[in-house]
């Protein structure tokens, strides 16, 4: 979701509601920044041709394959079984950055979605209208290599190897959907909180009744090669690492969690499987919002960072 570039409150729902502001630049990820410090974005989109034609650079080429081929690897054995047999169909190039259009042609066929090439920052109106109309969009630039571990702003390859082979599953594409839906009649200050259940399920989800069933299907997880280490490691296995907290899902819970885009997660949580997204979107998430509004956010579980 918007990744604003501000930094917010995490003290009291209030504070959050005046820093929040429909008309700040947002990335195309969706989320409402956290904790972060102003900073100058530094990635810009490249423009299609007169026939949606995108030439990138040879090092943006290298950049992907590189990306692609790490992957590889580790999401195997860590990404859920949906996921899995998303990627297979989309077929992905190995040496190039691929077409949108041909991107389109995958999921048009497997639920009837798209994608939209936009700037690096979008608006949330837009971003809500995107999803709404059942378009994903996608920030058409690379990282570099410096960036390769974990970039702040939500790149192409994160959006199409994190995202685009989920879209093509009926519960995570309707879960979209209804979010763009929500997010569109939604007040600024339900907005700060609806990020959250987007940031950890969409982006930093993971899916599996037990530990040794659990799996990834966050894209922000998937597209970051650290973070799809980190995000399964068991510090009962390695007690010289590092490992997160696991939480099992409570929509009033997520709600209420900060989080900051620029670091690790250090909170995950879980869903049953995939299709509890269709559990999600029959709920009342706006009676949820309201209720988490009133009682305020937890207390972050990380430093927060000061200007």
């Amino acid at each position: 979701m918007e990744r604003l570039q501000q930094t917010t409150s995490h003290t009291k729902t209030a504070n959050v509601a005046a820093n929040g502001s429909t008309s700040a630049p947002l990335s195309t990820g969706g989320f409402g920044q956290e904790d972060a410090t102003n900073k100058k974005q530094s990635y810009v989109s490249h423009q299609p041709d007169s026939h949606g034609h995108i030439q990138y650079g040879d090092h943006e080429n290298a950049m992907w394959q590189a990306l692609l081929e790490r992957q590889a690897s580790e999401i195997p054995n860590r990404a859920c079984s949906d996921y899995i047999e998303g990627l297979k169909k989309l077929n992905l190039p190995a040496t190039h950055i691929p077409q949108l259009s041909d991107i389109d042609e995958v999921l048009q066929a497997n639920t009837g979605w798209q994608t939209a090439a936009v700037p690096a920052l979008i608006s949330f109106g837009k971003f809500f209208k995107l999803l709404a109309n059942k378009s994903f969009p996608v920030a058409t630039f690379i990282r570099r290599f410096e960036d390769m571990d974990y970039i702040e702003e939500p790149d192409i390859f994160h959006e199409i190897v994190g995202h685009c082979p989920l879209l093509t599953h009926p519960a995570f594409a309707t879960f979209n959907e209804t979010y763009g839906k929500l997010g569109l009649e939604a007040t600024k200050e339900e907005r700060w909180f609806l990020a959250r259940l987007y940031w950890f399920t969409i982006e930093f989800g993971l899916v599996g009744r037990s530990r040794a069933d659990r799996r990834i299907y966050g894209g922000g997880i998937l597209s970051s090669p650290s973070e799809t280490i980190y995000a399964l490691s068991n510090q009962l296995q390695n007690p010289s690492l590092s490992s997160p907290e696991c939480r099992a899902f409570n929509l009033l819970d997520v709600l209420r969690t900060p989080y900051r885009i620029d670091q690790i997660q250090p909170i995950y949580y879980v869903i049953d499987d995939l299709d509890t997204l269709f559990d999600i979107v029959d709920s009342d998430i706006m009676g949820m919002v309201k209720k988490a509004m009133s009682l305020g956010l937890f207390e972050p579980s990380y430093q927060i960072k000061t200007r």
